[in-house]
């Protein structure tokens, strides 16, 4: 996979805009024959380019109240104490470690916390497009369900969720 690159953003601090921005998800449910899709809303977040690129950095905030698959007794469950429990753990964050270039691939590595829990999440960057004043990115990564201790509702609910992420940032 190659990242197209229009132009190299300029470094410095980039604003996450949080209605331009977001996270789609694919998972299965009902023993893996049905699919699902849906989206989180970003609410905010940062982006910092580096001079050098592999020092550049990514934090960002989902809100867990706003999964939703268009089902609404879905959403109020997998919102519920059951699993993400979103009134007790309002935001899952995201915070990169690592950017990393394999010769084909830039792989940026995290660290998402949902539900309370950390656990390394990795985020292979699909695409940068950029201007004097603003960033897109497209990323995909897959989040373990288990790995934060959501385990509630095996063969029900999918352990793995398939996410494409997008943001938009503008300079601050």
């Amino acid at each position: 996979m190659v990242v197209a690159m229009i132009k190299s953003p300029s470094t410095g601090t980039y604003r996450i805009e949080p209605e331009s921005s977001s996270i789609r998800f694919t998972t299965r449910h009902m023993f893996g024959l049905g699919k699902v899709t849906g989206t989180f809303a970003i609410t905010g977040g940062s982006v910092s380019v580096a001079d050098v690129v592999e020092d550049s950095s990514v934090s960002a905030v989902a809100s867990a109240a706003s999964f939703s698959t268009g089902n609404q007794r879905r959403d109020d469950q997998v919102k519920s104490p059951a699993l993400l429990h979103a009134e007790q753990f309002p935001e899952i964050q995201f915070r990169s470690t690592a950017l990393v270039n394999d010769g084909t691939n830039w792989t940026l590595r995290g660290d998402l916390t949902a539900h309370g829990v950390t656990s390394p999440v990795d985020f292979v960057v699909t695409e940068v497009r950029s201007d004097a004043s603003s960033l897109t990115v497209h990323a995909n990564g897959t989040v373990d369900r288990y790995a934060h201790e959501i385990t509630k509702m095996k063969g029900m609910a999918g352990r793995h969720l398939h996410l494409e992420v997008t943001v938009q940032a503008t300079s601050d």
